[in-house]
């Protein structure tokens, strides 16, 4: 910083791409503080250094930044400075910030340039300082793509790029920088991204052809053959910047500006017309098809059946020993591998006994994790990557010794989550509304959870998936409202600090539900299939019609997971955690 007359640095979580999750070359905001945590960015300036993240770490983040010097900045918590003005705070007019704006969206940029310019600071984006200082950095990742068969995908490439050339209008072509976006596009799955199935690639959709940028070495040669028979031209992942400089002056691009890094939209000839607008592949690959709703129920089965496994052992196993929190996460994938047609976690298991699970996003490690004994609760959010679907889950279950205040509270979390699972709404409803419907009963105790109550979730693809969400603030990935064949998670929860997390997660698919004169409606039909601890329900709490959505719930699970059991035992497990209340 010095050597470049640099004040003030600036390090975000993100890739080229704009990932939530990135590959190991990219993970520098964790290299210069040890914040492991997915969301969060830096900045440093000659003499201090912050980093904000959001309230899902807030826990994880005072304790991974200890001892390092970096103050941590809880966004949103009243009182805390955004980034901005920290910076505006901390230097004088004319000093120079800097960042690679590789890892920026171009609209990202934008906003930040505006904000310093107008408090006399300068932006300089074109500065990737840790060449020649992370000396050790890892390779970009090297591993074969594969084609994802249709028989799960349910449309071939070429349907799929039909429905994006449709949508693109007057446009000549379509730059698409999203991973998981390219990887639905064409089929593609890869190991580049822990726990995210996708490859490292750009991919720019004409009327009659497309491109894809990627390291060729990593394509088979008989998967090469079947891009380019549908019309698939393979460039070098880094000459996407010189492709594109070299576009036609007449030549219209649509682009997503909240997706697009900045340096490559630098590259964009000055003649060009840009077209702005959401990434078209985007809502296509959010509404599932039924191909893909029928496989993604039978990825929930096999779950469910792993997991099944996985609390028969920790119940048997706690009778004689202590069992770490790793070992959990560890026999959990030992489990899952049971099931056909599995890849992989869909992220790292979140095993939080007692006052660990308060963490919303921990993640236990040998040297520090806690032992697991028959008192207190588990919370345990973990999911599967399948070639048939990806799966996420919560449960919180009790170990031994429930307490009235647990249960109390479970029972307010468990109220909201079946609010929102029996909801009708019209189509088109927002996020932001159905939210509320899971805290109400936690807000009449003046009691609250931070994160949001829902996700998108890809099929097969990455666990966090836009434009849906469901949340008290939609920003970002998460505007869009919600139509029929989405599928999301319904997970509200609260945490007591040191003492212990709830959650309850099940993954949910936006339904019609009928039309009665007043639009279309939709509902959820619930889909993920494994029981709820009624150890920690407070049966009195619960209204008629919440016990009655229980119980048939449970009646749901044991229809659909018995089946695939032939273990007696296993079987009268199961019927009796999902008996009737």
């Amino acid at each position: 910083m010095e050597q470049e007359g640099i004040h003030a640095y600036i390090i975000p979580s993100s890739d080229p791409h704009q990932s939530e999750y990135v590959a190991d070359y990219w993970k520098c905001r964790e290299w210069i503080s040890g914040f492991t945590g997915s969301a969060g960015q830096i900045a440093i300036t000659l003499h201090d250094a912050a980093l904000w993240t959001d309230s899902r770490y807030f826990l994880q983040g005072a304790e991974q930044l200890e001892g390092t010097g970096i103050s941590l900045m809880k966004q949103g918590e009243p009182e805390v400075p955004t980034m901005e003005d920290w910076l505006i705070a901390k230097l004088e007019a004319r000093q120079l910030v800097a960042c690679d704006g590789a890892n920026f969206s171009m609209a990202g940029i934008n906003a930040l340039e505006k904000k310093l310019n107008a408090a006399h600071l300068e932006l300089e984006y074109k500065k990737d300082l840790f060449i020649g200082v992370w000396n050790d950095r890892p390779a970009l990742p090297t591993a074969a793509v594969f084609e994802h068969d249709v028989k799960f995908a349910g449309k071939s490439r070429a349907e799929k790029l039909a429905e994006v050339r449709a949508g693109m209008g007057e446009a000549d072509g379509h730059l698409i920088t999203t991973l998981d976006d390219i990887a639905w596009l064409l089929n593609i799955r890869g190991y580049d991204v822990e726990s995210n199935p996708v490859a490292i690639s750009y991919c720019l959709v004409e009327k009659e052809k497309a491109y894809l940028f990627i390291d060729e070495n990593k394509i088979p040669e008989a998967l090469k053959t079947l891009l380019q028979n549908d019309g698939i031209q393979i460039r070098a992942y880094d000459s996407v910047s010189h492709f594109i400089s070299g576009l036609n002056e007449a030549y219209k691009i649509l682009i997503n500006p909240s997706n697009l890094n900045a340096i490559l939209y630098d590259a964009i000839p000055d003649g060009c017309t840009i077209m702005k607008g959401q990434t078209i592949s985007t809502l296509l690959k959010a509404i599932k098809n039924p191909t893909e709703v029928a496989h993604i129920k039978d990825a929930m089965a096999k779950d469910a059946v792993a997991l099944l496994k996985l609390f028969r052992w920790l119940e048997k196993e706690l009778e004689h020993r202590k069992i770490s929190e790793v070992e959990v996460a560890e026999q959990l994938i030992e489990y899952r591998k049971l099931g056909s047609d599995y890849y992989g976690e869909s992220f790292p298991a979140i095993v939080g006994y007692k006052g660990n699970g308060a963490i919303v996003h921990y993640r236990a490690m040998p040297d520090t994790c806690a032992y697991l004994e028959n008192d207190g609760i588990l919370l345990l959010d973990s999911g599967g990557q399948y070639h048939n679907g990806t799966t996420d889950i919560t449960r919180t279950v009790s170990l031994g010794n429930v307490k009235a205040k647990e249960k109390e509270h479970f029972t307010l979390v468990l109220k909201g989550h079946i609010a929102l699972a029996t909801q009708h709404f019209p189509e088109g409803t927002s996020g932001i509304q159905l939210d509320t419907l899971t805290r109400q009963y936690l807000w009449k105790q003046d009691l609250n959870f931070g994160h949001g109550t829902g996700h998108g979730v890809g099929f097969f693809l990455n666990v966090h998936e836009g434009p849906q969400g469901i949340g008290p603030n939609q920003v970002g990935r998460y505007l869009e409202s919600f139509h029929e064949g989405m599928f999301s998670s319904n997970e509200p929860g609260l945490y007591i600090r040191d003492e212990y997390g709830i959650r309850i997660e099940n993954l949910i698919l936006a339904v019609e539900s009928g039309n009665n004169g007043f639009g279309k409606f939709l509902k959820f039909d619930t889909l993920t299939l494994f029981p709820i601890d009624l150890n920690l329900v407070d049966r009195k709490m619960l209204t008629i019609e919440e016990r009655s959505w229980l119980n048939a719930y449970h009646r749901e699970v044991l229809a659909k997971v018995k089946p695939l059991l032939s273990d007696e035992d296993e079987i009268n497990w199961l019927t009796e955690k999902c008996r009737m209340i």
